[in-house]
């Protein structure tokens, strides 16, 4: 069956677990948590209000992110009301790194910054219904605050000895470049955002990736001393590849959820080339199938690995999470059109030129021969070498194999592109000027 003839899954909780609770565990979504007893009860009771931060360093929100928006999302689906805060105060401070200093971003980029995840934030919680999701911007109480009200009213129930012991501090102290107290403080204004947020909203649990446990417990630590409650926080693990590399990096570059900084094609190719020893934990993770859809996966993957079903999956569930499923159905008509199984001139343009981007490219003049168009795109080494491979017939243009050893790329493709074929699967783009 083609990818495209596939819907992907409405997001919704597998009713087969009695609570959403021994879901995400299943999942793998619970790394270090406060009590489990009292948040598995929690999460079976009543509606409770939850959040989780997300600071603007960066234009978009990548796919260490989108963990955490699944798992909001699932606490949503369960009955409960989630908040997503957008860093607006401590954006311009910093989470500090275990390696070094972050340079600090300007007031305008940073405000700038809260507008573009806000509204990524936005895409993925539903804001209607009795637990509609509600956006907050730590500025709005930390701003006001004077320096004396912070350190009287806050900084007082802090101990410097319980801080130094936060990992990401304790490894840069012992670095040579040490730590400044700006970014030493950030894990006291994350505190202040739960005393806030559980203040104004009865929030009682924070989410984040098990780095910021630190930054976490400092809000639980903060709210038992100043209202003599105890709240909860749950610390998704930090997702790695089996071969221990670190996940979402693809040749340096982060997997963005802006389409603009990465395309929906390289989304769909980035989870498409999953290795078979991960793929069922990122279907876990990254999907709403159920536990049911999963095992069958998994019996594909040991039974039929070649196939690349549970792959094909992932890739379009994700995409269609993060993009919707209209570009996420145009992706998918790209990939098979470019390998021999769809019309490539019935593609739609700008996802055609989002796919040659990841192929080896040249931009050309209309009139250039094809030999010449294959040495410029790397698939030849020499004009020898590509006449000898149209000669041999292993060579097509735009899905039509090439024989005139003369003829010339002409972008007849959508958004005036061709693509060049040598043998069965080795593909190039060339964009006609």
């Amino acid at each position: 069956m083609s990818d495209s003839a596939v819907s992907a899954a409405a997001p919704a909780n597998d009713p087969t677990f009695e609570n959403v609770w021994d879901e995400i565990v299943w999942r793998g979504l619970v790394h270090v948590s406060t009590d489990q007893e009292a948040l598995r009860a929690l999460l079976s009771g009543d509606p409770i209000t939850y959040y989780c931060g997300f600071d603007p360093t960066a234009p978009s929100l990548h796919l260490g992110n989108l963990v955490q928006l699944l798992l909001m999302r699932r606490l949503q689906l369960a009955g409960h009301r989630p908040l997503g805060l957008v860093g607006g105060s401590t954006g311009l401070i910093g989470d500090p790194r275990p390696s070094a200093e972050r340079t600090l971003n300007t007031k305008d980029t940073v405000a700038e910054w809260v507008g573009y995840l806000r509204a990524q934030v936005e895409r993925f919680l539903s804001f209607d219904g009795a637990n509609a999701a509600r956006m907050v911007n730590n500025l709005d109480w930390t701003a006001p605050l004077s320096a004396i009200d912070f350190l009287r009213e806050i900084g007082k129930h802090y101990r410097v000895g319980t801080m130094l012991k936060k990992d990401a501090v304790a490894a840069r102290l012992g670095s040579e470049a040490g730590i400044s107290y700006t970014e030493f403080s950030y894990q006291i204004l994350q505190g202040l955002d739960y005393l806030e947020l559980f203040r104004q909203y009865d929030c009682v649990l924070q989410t984040g990736g098990s780095d910021q446990w630190g930054n976490l417990t400092s809000g639980t630590d903060l709210i038992h001393r100043v209202e003599g409650v105890s709240v909860h926080a749950i610390g998704t693990p930090l997702i790695t590849n089996s071969d221990g590399t670190k996940f979402g990096k693809s040749e340096g570059n982060a997997i963005w959820l802006d389409a603009a900084m990465c395309s929906p094609y390289r989304m769909y190719q980035f989870w498409l080339n999953t290795d078979d020893a991960d793929v069922i934990e990122r279907l876990k993770i990254f999907t709403f199938l159920t536990r049911a859809q999963i095992e069958e996966y998994a019996a594909l993957v040991a039974a039929e690995p070649f196939r690349r079903a549970a792959q094909r999956r992932l890739a379009l569930e994700v995409t269609t999470f993060v993009h919707g499923a209209e570009a996420t159905g145009a992706v998918i008509a790209a990939s098979e059109a470019l390998f021999g199984q769809g019309d490539m001139a019935a593609l739609d343009a700008g996802t055609l030129r989002q796919a040659l981007e990841e192929l080896p490219n040249a931009t050309m003049d209309a009139g250039t021969s094809v030999a010449q168009a294959l040495v410029d795109t790397g698939l030849c080494a020499s004009l020898g070498d590509a006449r000898r491979a149209i000669a041999q017939g292993g060579v097509s243009l735009d899905g039509v194999k090439v024989a005139d050893e003369h003829a010339v790329v002409t972008g007849a493709l959508p958004g005036g592109v061709s693509v060049l074929r040598r043998g069965k699967k080795t593909l190039a783009g060339v964009i006609v000027a």
